[in-house]
This record gives structure tokens, sequence and C-alpha cells, in this order.
């Protein structure tokens, strides 16, 4: 089973799924390209480039056919490497995923504008920014040792200028791209949403059920777009329950 975070977060969100995961599974996770311990160096890590290199990962494991599991834009990157790369996954598992377009809350929007004048704020004023906007994705507040794990990648000196890069790469290009397919998808697919989800609404999870053909759509109550941190419990339980299953 291979894991893959979304944005901007890194694997280490992956860690409450991963330890109830891996007594049923083997666990593949690592941190997208300009994330966590990734590379943070200047250059492409936008959409456009998570897929190929989830890609090109898959083939130096040597795994073929695998479950996947992606939450945010590890969704899209799920949907990417499934649908434009031609991998074969034997399930997959989407969590509160970019996937329908439009997605970008208007924060995302002010810093592709601002990318630079961002990057340049005293380094306080980033790390307040940060913790500020991490925060909002969950429905209640999360605990200060997961707040300092999510936001400390992102206040190193690589790590601040990585921050509003991704943001500003960020394009809904990239999962218009592959919308139109998604009614061409024949893999059991089962999408997990977050109810109190206000990064991405309920009604765009809705809305990819209604387009890929025999999908399952399970929602989390009292949880919003970071429910892997505050409901891992369900999570893994619908997971499990879903991979179980004969499709």
């Amino acid at each position: 089973m291979v894991l893959v975070h979304g944005t901007p977060w890194s694997s280490f969100t992956l860690r409450p799924l991963i330890r109830r995961l891996s007594k049923e599974y083997l666990i593949y996770y690592y941190d997208l390209l300009g994330y966590g311990q990734s590379s943070m160096a200047n250059g492409d890590v936008s959409l456009g480039v998570q897929n190929r290199v989830l890609d090109s990962l898959l083939d130096h494991w040597g795994l073929d056919d695998p479950i996947v599991v992606g939450h945010d834009f590890g969704g899209a990157t799920a949907l990417r490497t499934h649908l434009l790369n031609d991998r074969s996954f034997k399930k997959i598992i989407l969590i509160d995923p970019v996937a329908v377009s439009p997605w970008g809350s208007p924060f995302f929007r002010h810093v592709k504008k601002h990318e630079s004048a961002f990057a340049g704020v005293p380094d306080y004023i980033h790390e307040a920014v940060v913790r500020a906007y991490v925060q909002t994705a969950a429905f209640k507040p999360l605990e200060s040792a997961t707040l300092e794990g999510i936001v400390s990648p992102w206040t190193s000196e690589q790590g601040k200028p990585a921050f509003y890069r991704q943001i500003a790469q960020a394009d809904s290009k990239y999962t218009d791209e592959i919308q139109p397919l998604y009614p061409t998808i024949t893999t059991p697919t089962m999408i997990l949403w977050g109810r109190e989800d206000s990064w991405i609404p309920l009604e765009r999870g809705q809305e990819l059920h209604a387009l890929i053909p025999g999908s399952v759509l399970r929602v989390i109550d009292d949880a919003g777009h970071l429910v892997i941190e505050e409901k891992p419990d369900e999570l893994v339980k619908e997971i499990l329950d879903f991979c179980s299953a004969e499709c």
C-alpha cells in the first residue's frame, strides 16, 4: 500500500495511518518533491511533476498494482499517475482530494500574485502565517506537537521560500487535464471526506463520486480537511473494510 500526502503537509501527517495500516499491509510512503525532507531547491514542484515522481518511485520500489491512498494533492497525484502514466492500482482511496475544479483558497490566489513579497516577510511573521493557515484545515484545534510537526519543515532557510513556491505553482489546470477522464476509471475507488472540510467542501467530493463509476463515498463527521489527523481510527476502519471487500 502506497500513501501519498498533500499540501502543505509532509509524510509526518501520514503517521497515524502508517501505524495502524502497517499491521495489515507493507506500507510505502515518501515526501513529495518540495516538501518535508525532499529537496526544497528552486524548481518545479507542481502537480505536473508529482505524478512523474510517483511513477518513477513505483518502478524503483518494484511495485506492481499496489493499493494507493492519497490525501489532498496526494489524491490528485494518484489520479494523474493512474490516468496519465497508465499505472495500474489494485484500489484507489482518495481522502479529501484536490480533484474537481474550482479549488484553491483565497490565500492560495493571493500568494500566487505576490509570491516574492510573502517569501520576503520576517521569519516570525512567516511562521505565524503558516501556523494560522494550517490550523484552518482542521475542524478542531490541533495538538501543539502535531501543529509543530506540520509547520517545522517550512520554517527552515529553504523551507520558507519553498512554502510559497508550492502554493504559487498550484494550478487547477492539472486537475482540469484529468477531470474528463474520471468516467473511464474502472479501478475500485473509495472517496473519504471530512464533513466540515472548509478548504474543499463536501460538494466537491459528491461531484467526484458522481464522475467515477461505481465509486464509494464515505463522509467522516466532526472532521475537516485534515481528517487524517483528526479521525484516523475512522479512516483506517473505512480503508480496511474497503480493501477487504470483493469488488
